[in-house]
């Protein structure tokens, strides 16, 4: 299995921030708006729809912040790489400078919060760079910090970059920020729960229905509320509608033990391999998160390798020492580039949903969660038409359904083997009396085996090593190796499947994606 990997195989923000102990749903309930997903959007729209005067329920699958918003690098910026001249160009200056806008005010929104609500969560101002060392890089470089600049946007174009190593230059927002996530996550939730509010963890929804009221059941209870927000990363209960919109992007971070002097700003690079860098100090230590190694999650590859890569790069241009804490991620990315926050379809009445955050969660999130606190209360949102879940054109303007998109690439196939070649801790899919099966070996070398097709839209899981899990390609569904739900959009367990034999089982052919559906 390799040389073993330095650090802990957990998110820095996880690890650090101590757990919560919200109970779970156990009866009906009645509430004025339902939250599914405890991660930035839902925790920040509960929020402010809790002091519009409405009583809020959030539903976590899991424990407050250890999803998709718990594996951030935990940069609070509307510096998104080079956005600005990506999104003029594909949608024109006012949809550019209005997504601008909404993530400049998440930023303000976030630092508020942080006083008003007392919460402890190591938010410091900083600037945020895109820095460039190519000659190629330093010409895109210069035209994003015009092109923002044109917009409204705090930006410049800056020479004098405070990094260890040389760079040809960067743009530079100033008065951005960054925050230990699961930290403010969880002031969230203390600001949510009482006074008639409910924060619910270990409460896993298995289906939302759009109606008067609205209907979110999970197993061992209901909620029945006027308005219903889903804000999972990718959305449960849309039949699969967006995965026509979006696709899944996996990248990895690792956390390394930092020098003396900390870095004065955030950064990610325009040069590849991307890398992105941020500094904090967590319980006395400093460290340095190095994140990059992104692919889309259908492809394949060795996660150990991505590790070893961002750790050597931390170390020998950034001189820090050894990893403490290693972790990686799926983000929702939307094909056209501009996230989603309003009704779930064009015939949706109560039924709305956040999702295609674009690895920018804590303030695309933010200002999602503020868009949707707004329509629910009534109030024109000005960037409410360019996250309109239902636009129909390029420019981002409300209308009906939304253009398919072109199809994605087919997952690749795994590296596979037979049953007899599995070693503790490996997992491979094979076909086994015409079933397509997980079957996993466990530290003692036992077989363990649970049907390979995702409960979600029918495609085939494919192991990932590193996290011993079972992970979707199409679709972004993660599962432990006993086939319980990690990460959804799957609501289901894989089911268990008779322990073959290790004689058992040819090599299986590509994984599957269902007829009807397109891996996202």
């Amino acid at each position: 299995m390799g040389e073993r990997l330095e650090g802990r195989q957990v998110s820095l923000w996880v690890a650090t921030a101590g757990a919560t102990r919200y109970p779970s749903l156990d009866s009906d309930l009645e509430v004025d708006v339902a939250v599914v997903g405890g991660g930035i959007a839902g925790l920040t729209a509960a929020l402010a729809l809790k002091r519009a005067g409405h009583t809020v329920a959030v539903l976590e699958a899991a424990r407050v912040g250890t999803g998709v918003t718990g594996h951030t690098t935990g940069k609070v910026t509307s510096l998104h790489r080079l956005v600005y001249t990506e999104l003029a160009d594909r949608h024109g200056p006012d949809v550019a400078g209005m997504y601008g806008e909404a993530n400049q005010a998440a930023i303000g929104h976030i630092a508020r919060t942080v006083a008003e609500e007392g919460i402890d969560c190591d938010f410091r101002r900083v600037s945020n760079y895109t820095y460039a060392e190519s000659d190629d890089a330093l010409a895109r470089v210069r035209a994003e910090a015009a092109v923002a600049a044109q917009l409204g946007l705090p930006s410049v174009f800056a020479s004098d970059v405070p990094l260890p190593f040389a760079v040809r230059g960067a743009v530079r927002f100033d008065a951005q920020a960054q925050l230990h996530a699961v930290k403010y996550l969880q002031g969230l939730a203390r600001a949510v729960d009482g006074d008639g509010s409910h924060v619910l963890e270990d409460s896993r929804v298995t289906s939302v229905r759009d109606g008067v009221p609205g209907v979110v059941e999970t197993g061992r209870g209901t909620v029945r509320a006027r308005e219903v927000i889903v804000a999972t990363n990718v959305p449960v209960g849309d039949g699969g509608l967006f995965a026509e919109r979006c696709y899944l992007h996996r990248s990895y971070i690792v956390a390394c033990l930092a020098p003396a002097a900390p870095l004065d700003g955030t950064f990610i690079s325009v040069d590849e391999p991307m890398r992105s860098i941020l500094a904090i100090d967590v319980d006395g230590s400093r460290y340095v998160l190095t994140g990059g190694e992104g692919h889309r999650a259908a492809e394949t590859g060795d996660a150990a390798v991505r590790y070893r890569r961002l750790a050597a790069f931390s170390r020998e241009r950034l001189g820090t020492g050894e990893t403490s804490f290693r972790w990686s991620t799926q983000d929702t990315m939307p094909v056209d580039g501009l996230p989603y926050a309003g009704p779930l379809t064009p015939t949706a009445a109560h039924l709305h949903v956040i999702t295609g955050l674009r690895k920018w969660g804590l303030t695309n999130g933010t200002a999602a969660a503020l868009i949707l606190a707004d329509t629910l209360a009534g109030i024109h949102n000005p960037w409410a038409a360019v996250f309109d879940p239902n636009r129909t054109s390029a420019t981002g303007q409300a209308g009906g359904r939304s253009p398919r998109p072109d199809r994605a690439p087919q997952p690749q196939q795994p590296e596979q083997r037979t049953v007899a070649g599995l070693r503790p801790g490996e997992g491979t899919v094979v076909e086994i009396d015409g079933e397509m099966t997980a079957v996993y070996a466990d530290p003692a070398g036992g077989l363990l085996a649970v049907s390979a097709i995702c409960t979600h839209l029918g495609c085939t899981v494919a192991f990932n090593a590193d996290d011993s899990t079972w992970d979707c390609p199409c679709h972004g569904s993660r599962f432990a190796a006993d086939g319980a739900v990690i990460q959804g959009p799957a609501t289901v367990n894989l089911a268990p499947r008779p322990a073959p034999s290790r004689a058992a089982g040819a090599v299986a052919g590509p994984p599957r994606s269902p007829a009807n559906s397109p891996p996202g």
